[in-house]
């Protein structure tokens, strides 16, 4: 169960002296992302309509799909549309004509129109932060499509350096740290994701504050890890509240 038996060390921890290198998140913890896609989901089983599975059903399928998508595509639209075209070939009833494929497509295409959506204080909070910390954006995905979102979020003056990563493993982790000169004990990691933000970097030596978005992706969810001794792990439910540690 996501979240279970959360630790919000916020009411003791201390705030941390200047100089931190902090690896923030984009999607869902800078900018809403995931609803858009649940949007377009919503759509997509709708139009499918099937009379044999319940809707629950059809999204269990689909998250399959991009499971075995992800593993050869990566992540991003491209590859979401993709999984939306397959979970619908094997679902639906013949003939599926390329006119009803093209309609698929097109729930996908609405996430592209979106206009980035920063989430709540993330601009004063990032503003203020880059005045004590170096701040570094690290994401994964497509990367054509995540420097677009960032580009037109009004954010990147804030970053020192970005970081754009197929996957957030620890072995990712360890890279960046390694290439950024982070010096140990001053690098953390901040996301929304339990097992892209905060697992992996606790395993590379990072701390980390797991920022709690209501929306998150399921192909995300996860356990939290515990920290080993001498790291640390911040729960925070708002961006702003980075302040008082930061």
């Amino acid at each position: 169960m996501l979240f279970a038996n959360r630790r919000f060390y916020h009411r003791t921890m201390p705030r941390f002296p200047e100089g931190q290198t902090l690896l923030i998140d984009a999607d869902d913890t800078l900018w809403e992302n995931n609803i858009y896609f649940e949007r377009a989901i919503a759509a997509f089983i709708s139009f499918l309509d099937h009379k044999e599975y319940a809707p629950a059903e059809v999204r269990q399928t689909l998250n399959a799909v991009e499971r075995e998508t992800i593993l050869s595509h990566g992540y991003g639209l491209s590859s979401f549309t993709r999984s939306l075209v397959e979970c619908f070939e094997r679902m639906s009833p013949p003939p599926v004509t390329e006119e009803k494929r093209e309609r698929v497509r097109g729930f996908a295409r609405t996430i592209a129109a979106q206009e980035i959506e920063l989430l709540p204080g993330v601009a004063e909070t990032l503003a203020e932060l880059a005045a004590r910390h170096r701040l570094i954006l690290m994401t994964k995905g497509d990367h054509a499509e995540q420097a677009d979102k960032l580009a037109r979020s009004g954010l990147a003056a804030h970053f020192a350096a970005v970081e754009i990563v197929a996957e957030k493993d620890a072995a990712a982790y360890r890279r960046v740290a390694l290439d950024q000169n982070i010096a140990p004990g001053s690098g953390w990691m901040i996301g929304n994701s339990p097992k892209s933000d905060i697992n992996p970097a606790l395993a590379a030596g990072l701390h980390a504050v797991f920022l709690i978005h209501k929306d998150t992706w399921i192909l995300e969810h996860a356990e939290l890890d515990a920290p080993s001794q001498g790291q640390h792990l911040i729960e925070l439910d708002a961006f702003a509240k980075l302040c008082e540690f930061f």
